[in-house]
C-alpha cells in the first residue's frame, strides 16, 4: 500500500478489515476498557495489513487529554528518587498509560517551566515529587478537569492535591525506640534540608520517641542530604558530642557518609556508635557492617498513585507504611 493509501486509511476501514466494531478498534488502540485477547490480535492484524496509523494528537484534542503521565522528580541524582521513578514507569505502564519523567534539580523555577511544557501535550496526569519552595497556590492551579494531580514524597503545605507519603513519623519512631530499648542515652539525628516537609516529619519522629525521657541527650545536626553532608554532620557531631553513642540519619545516603567518617576516625560504626538510615536501599544490607535502616516501599507508593489516577482522587494524604530493620550498624 502506497503512502497516499495508507494516509486515507480510518479507523471504519480497520473494523472492517478485522471484523470488529469501531468502537472496540478503539479501546484497542486507547488501551482502556475490556477486550478479549482474540479481538486485539483481529486489530493488530488489520492495522498491520491496512497501514493505518493512530494519531494521538488528534485523539488528545477530542478527548481534552492524552494516555501520556508524567512523573516530575526533584532529584534523579538520589539513589532513592530514581528506584521509585522506575517503579512508578512500571506500575503506570502496566495500566495501559505512556509515561514520561523529567527531573527539576530540587529547583522550583524548573519545576514550573517544564510542567508548563508538559501541558501542552494534555498529559492525563502530573505525578510531583515537589522541589523545594513548592508553593500551593501553583501546585492547586494544575488541576484541571482532564489532568490528575499527585503529589510523591514530599508535602506542599495548604495544598489541595492528593499526596502520598512514607509514614516518615512512624518510621523514624520505631527506629529511635529500639535505641533507647538497647540503654543508649546521647543519640543525634543528622543529615536534611530542614525547610523540607519530609525532613520536619522525620525530625518530629525522632523527638516524639524522646518525649518524656528526661535522662537522655539529644542534638541535631542539618546537612545537605548526601553522602558529603554525612560526613560533615558526623564530624560536627563528634567535635561537638564526643560521647555520642547513636546516630539517626535523614536518609542511608547520609549514613553512608557518617559511616565513613567515623572508620577515618578510627571507630567502629554498630560497634562504637550505631548508626540507622532511612530508606533501605538495595546496598544498605551488603554495608559493613550492614546498615540498619527504615524500609519505604516503593512498590506501595507506585500502587498508591496509581489507585489515586483511576479514581481521579482528588485531595487527601496517604501515607505508606514504614518497617524498621535491624541489622549489625
Amino acid at each position: 500500500m502506497d503512502k497516499n493509501s495508507k494516509q486515507s486509511v480510518t479507523i471504519h476501514d480497520v473494523a472492517r478489515v478485522a471484523g470488529v466494531s469501531k468502537s472496540t478498534v478503539s479501546l484497542v488502540l486507547q488501551g482502556k476498557g475490556k477486550t478479549s485477547a482474540l479481538a486485539k490480535e483481529k486489530v493488530h492484524a488489520a492495522i498491520q495489513q491496512t497501514g493505518y496509523v493512530y494519531n494521538r494528537e488528534a485523539a488528545a484534542l477530542r478527548s481534552k487529554s492524552s494516555d501520556l503521565v508524567a512523573i516530575v522528580v526533584n532529584d534523579l541524582t538520589t539513589p532513592y528518587c530514581a528506584k521509585l521513578a522506575v517503579t512508578l514507569e512500571n506500575h503506570i505502564r502496566a495500566l495501559g498509560f505512556m509515561t514520561t519523567l523529567v527531573n527539576t534539580n530540587d529547583n522550583a523555577l524548573t519545576q514550573a517551566q517544564v510542567i508548563a511544557k508538559l501541558q501542552e501535550y494534555r498529559v492525563r496526569a502530573l505525578v510531583i515529587s515537589p522541589a523545594i519552595n513548592t508553593q500551593a497556590s501553583w501546585l492547586n492551579q494544575l488541576k484541571t478537569p482532564h489532568t490528575q494531580v499527585v503529589t510523591i514524597m514530599r508535602q506542599v503545605a495548604n495544598s489541595n492535591v492528593p499526596c502520598v507519603l512514607p509514614n516518615n513519623e512512624h518510621g523514624i519512631c520505631q527506629a529511635t525506640q529500639a535505641l533507647l530499648a538497647k540503654g543508649h542515652k546521647h543519640i543525634a539525628f543528622i543529615g536534611g534540608d530542614a525547610v523540607a516537609s519530609e525532613y520536619i516529619q522525620r525530625l518530629n519522629g525522632f523527638n516524639n520517641a524522646l518525649n518524656g525521657q528526661h535522662d537522655i541527650q539529644s542534638w541535631v545536626f542539618n546537612s545537605s542530604a548526601n553522602r558529603h553532608g554525612g560526613r560533615i554532620a558526623m564530624s560536627q557531631c563528634l567535635a561537638q558530642v564526643p560521647q555520642v553513642e547513636s546516630v539517626v540519619c535523614f536518609n542511608d545516603v547520609v549514613a553512608y557518609g557518617a559511616i565513613e567518617h567515623l572508620r577515618e576516625q578510627g571507630l567502629r560504626p554498630g560497634t562504637d556508635i550505631s548508626i540507622i538510615g532511612f530508606e533501605d536501599l538495595d546496598d544498605s544490607q551488603f554495608m559493613n557492617p550492614p546498615l540498619s535502616s527504615i524500609r519505604v516501599d516503593a512498590d506501595e507508593i507506585a500502587k498508591t498513585v496509581c489507585d489515586l489516577i483511576l479514581n481521579n482522587t482528588q485531595e487527601g494524604v496517604f501515607l505508606t507504611n514504614t518497617e524498621f530493620i535491624q541489622r549489625q550498624s
